[in-house]
């Protein structure tokens, strides 16, 4: 395990779920406790203290509790990533594969302009695959993604291979899945 900014003693191990041999980190327990919440935010501001980028997009709803501070706190905009049916203006949406079956995200189609540099937060990696969904509909936007931002790995999932084209942070690496 690796852990940057000692916020894993706020994550709360769930063993056995939701199968028996999976350990379920989860992280509502980081963001009701204050300290928690703060060095998650503060890490994640810190990492990206050096990457140049115009907008934080962010899938629901994790996405949104971690990117809209960051965003924030960088004077930046924040652009919503949500399943399908959920934006009210003419949008984008990428189908991607989960455990059993596929799911569709939408985001505004004016949501970036092309040339735009773009940060995507999210909560988790494990596979990977609504993170190459978000990232894939940015480009097809004409973004660039400079960054991709996690409060968390399960490096035993492989997430980062797939999203090896980009540059991938976490500030909390868990071995297993």
């Amino acid at each position: 395990m690796q852990d940057r900014c000692g916020i894993d003693q706020y994550v709360r191990s769930i063993p056995d779920f939701p199968e028996e041999g999976i350990i379920f980190r989860d992280i509502t327990s980081v963001i009701q406790d204050p300290e928690g919440l703060k060095k998650s935010i503060d890490g994640m501001v810190e990492s990206l203290k050096e990457v140049e980028f115009d907008l934080v997009v962010g899938p629901e709803s994790r996405g949104f509790i971690f990117g809209m501070p960051v965003a924030y706190a960088f004077g930046k905009g924040f652009v919503p990533v949500r399943k399908k049916g959920k934006l009210p203006c003419e949008t984008i949406s990428k189908e991607y594969s989960l455990e059993y079956g596929t799911a569709v995200l939408e985001m505004h189609k004016d949501a970036l302009k092309p040339g735009d540099k773009v940060v995507i937060i999210d909560d988790l990696v494990a596979t990977g695959g609504t993170i190459e969904a978000v990232a894939k509909m940015v480009e097809s936007l004409g973004g660039q993604v400079v960054r991709i931002q996690f409060l968390m790995e399960l490096a035993g999932l492989n997430g980062r291979e797939r999203l090896k084209e980009y540059d991938v942070d976490s500030l909390l690496t868990y071995d297993g899945k």
